[in-house]
């Protein structure tokens, strides 16, 4: 199966340039199941059930989140309805699931949604938590298994690599908004610190630049918005795995604007 990972989508930029370009792209790279992160798809900040339905019919298959999950309330109401997951490990009692299975191809697929502790909310621990669902899945013979690490620290993200490279399919990092040069399969697991966010690249991660840039000289903070009209980038991992859940390859996607598609393939290892 191939399968395509979209990281944080930012607002309404973000959204456009999966409207213009993501069916294409399922079509041109035979992807067969879509993964996209929401967490900053509304305006920079949650989702509303509006957007959730936009990404749903441009193509995106189900959709993980991070420490914006719950920026729009409304989202409370939607995890029943829509393939959406948030991080598995937020207390248990939190609305929505971490896990999400479904069959492609015939193969049990389970897509994880994984939050680091460096900067984050405070959540259970992320690697003694993800070694008992891994060891289930696998008990329960799931060999398709895809995590998104949503993290700010890049050697969270590397130390999760470590630990779980025989034992999953893929590792992808979300949340910095920074694509990171590091696309790899490393023993049959794909891996990337992080995808990148697909939204407006002339800002400061997604956003106006004016108040980060005002923080960064004062200490002042203020309202982060994203615009409407900017230059935007997507940005897409591809990655196949073999019938035993093993990563085979896996290439990294961009877009500026509409211009041509640039392609870069991992490094098998």
């Amino acid at each position: 199966m191939r399968i395509g990972f979209i990281g944080d989508i930012v607002g309404k930029p973000g959204r456009l340039m999966l409207k213009r370009h993501l069916k294409r792209l399922q079509q041109e790279h035979f992807i067969d199941f879509t993964i996209a992160n929401y967490e900053n798809a509304s305006h920079g900040f949650g989702l509303t059930e509006k957007n959730c339905k936009e990404l749903l019919g441009y193509g995106v298959d189900m959709m993980s989140g991070g420490n914006h999950s719950f920026d729009k309330k409304e989202i409370l109401g939607m995890f029943d309805t829509y393939p959406l997951i948030r991080p598995i490990n937020y207390p248990r009692s939190t609305p929505g699931e971490g896990l999400f299975k479904t069959t492609v191809l015939g193969a049990e697929l389970a897509i994880i949604n994984l939050m680091g502790h460096y900067t984050m909310p405070m959540v259970d621990n992320p690697f003694t938590m993800i070694i008992e669902v891994v060891e289930k899945l696998r008990s329960e013979g799931v060999k398709h298994i895809v995590i998104d690490m949503h993290a700010e620290a890049s050697s969270e993200k590397n130390a999760l690599l470590q630990m779980l490279k025989e034992d999953v399919s893929a590792i992808i990092g979300t949340h910095t908004h920074v694509g990171s040069d590091d696309l790899q399969v490393v023993e049959g697991c794909c891996y990337a610190t992080d995808v990148g966010l697909t939204g407006c690249r002339d800002g400061v991660i997604g956003i106006k630049s004016d108040i980060p840039i005002k923080r960064f000289l004062t200490g002042l903070g203020g309202h982060f918005d994203v615009p409407d009209d900017c230059k935007a980038i997507l940005q897409m991992i591809v990655f196949e795995l073999d019938d035993m859940g093993r990563c085979v390859g896996a290439e990294k996607i961009k877009i500026y604007d509409d211009k041509p598609k640039v392609v870069t393939q991992a490094w098998i290892d």
